[in-house]
């Protein structure tokens, strides 16, 4: 296969792309009245995992000259400049920048406490009245636990 194969993988173990996700691809790429033998498909997927693993081996140089244990995207920026893919910056950017924002987007619709429109102190304060009716509703029920609960108070 090539030079730049995976030390970690075994010796009898094949790389692949799922077929669907490369038929998905190449279909939306190509005109719908061309079709795409088999044979052309696996060459594809062949070239795109040899892609894959010279990237991987250019982004893990570029992550161990930094000392860094992950990879981010500066790493793929810089390892695609240096393997001499710069038509394809400005695109990578693009996506980039879409993602970050996409990002941004989900993280003010995860965050509950900005959300809620209330402030810590009142939101605290609801905490507060929630864990004394739990106490309340655990030491006015005569199980065990409670007791225990009730004695130690």
């Amino acid at each position: 296969m090539s030079d730049f194969a995976p030390t970690s993988s075994s010796p009898g173990e094949d790389l692949s792309l799922p077929k669907a996700t490369v038929q998905k691809i190449v279909s939306e790429i190509l005109p719908k009245d061309i079709a795409i033998s088999k044979e052309a498909r696996e060459a594809i997927t062949e070239c795109s995992i040899e892609f894959i693993m010279i990237l991987s081996t250019q982004l893990n140089d570029i992550a161990e000259k930094e000392a860094k244990k992950t990879i981010a995207s500066d790493h793929v920026i810089k390892a695609l400049e240096e393997l001499g893919f710069h038509n394809y910056l400005d695109i990578i950017n693009k996506v980039l920048d879409e993602h970050k924002e996409l990002l941004k987007g989900k993280e003010k619709k995860n965050n509950k406490f900005l959300n809620s429109g209330l402030t810590e102190e009142e939101l605290l304060k609801q905490q507060e009245e929630l864990f004394k009716k739990s106490r309340d509703r655990l030491q006015g029920s005569g199980s065990p636990g409670a007791q225990e609960i009730k004695q130690e108070n």
